[in-house]
């Protein structure tokens, strides 16, 4: 009877001690993973060496269809840099999502939730919108209104090389070089 007690007791710690341990690795804090419209799931570790633009836009917002084509192209010609994302700012999911990415013409990437909390910006209200998140997976700026083609390779090409000169600072529609409080 005592020698069975023991092997309980011995069995009931084991158990206890893998409970805890399994709780505790369960705890810990792991990165968030994305879900994007082709069904697939994405961290933003999975991207560290290139620079990520996450862009909002709406259907409705005349200057977002504007930049569409901008942020296609520089997806297309450099997308072993950059990776585009896109996120529906009325936060429109599902066979609606990807009939506005269809009928805009969008051909980079769509999250179906916005990863805004995970890099600890607010949204600024102003379409498009774009963050900047460097190589490294850090959260860098974020730039208002509609870009070019032009605007976003100098963003890629600064952000690569790491240095600033005198005659690559903010653009009219950058805000900051580190996270802005808004």
């Amino acid at each position: 009877m005592k020698r069975m007690t023991n092997r309980l007791y011995i069995q009931a710690v084991f158990l206890l001690t893998l409970l805890t341990s399994l709780l505790l690795t369960g705890c810990g804090q792991s990165e968030p993973s994305y879900r994007l419209t082709d069904g697939n799931k994405l961290k933003f570790s999975e991207l560290q060496g290139r620079v990520v633009l996450i862009n909002y836009w709406a259907e409705w917002c005349k200057p977002c269809r504007k930049e569409i084509p901008e942020l296609n192209a520089l997806q297309q010609q450099h997308g072993d840099q950059v990776q585009v994302l896109g996120v529906n700012f009325d936060g429109v999911n599902g066979e609606q999502l990807i009939s506005q990415t269809k009928a805009l013409g969008i051909e980079f990437p769509q999250l179906t939730t916005d990863p805004r909390q995970q890099f600890g910006v607010k949204a600024s209200g102003v379409l498009p919108e774009t963050l900047v998140i460097d190589t490294q997976g850090n959260y860098q700026k974020v730039l208002l209104g509609p870009q070019t083609l032009e605007t976003l390779q100098a963003i890629i090409n600064h952000k690569k090389s790491n240095h600033k000169t005198s005659n690559d600072g903010p653009s009219n529609n950058e805000v900051g070089l580190n996270k802005p409080d808004i």
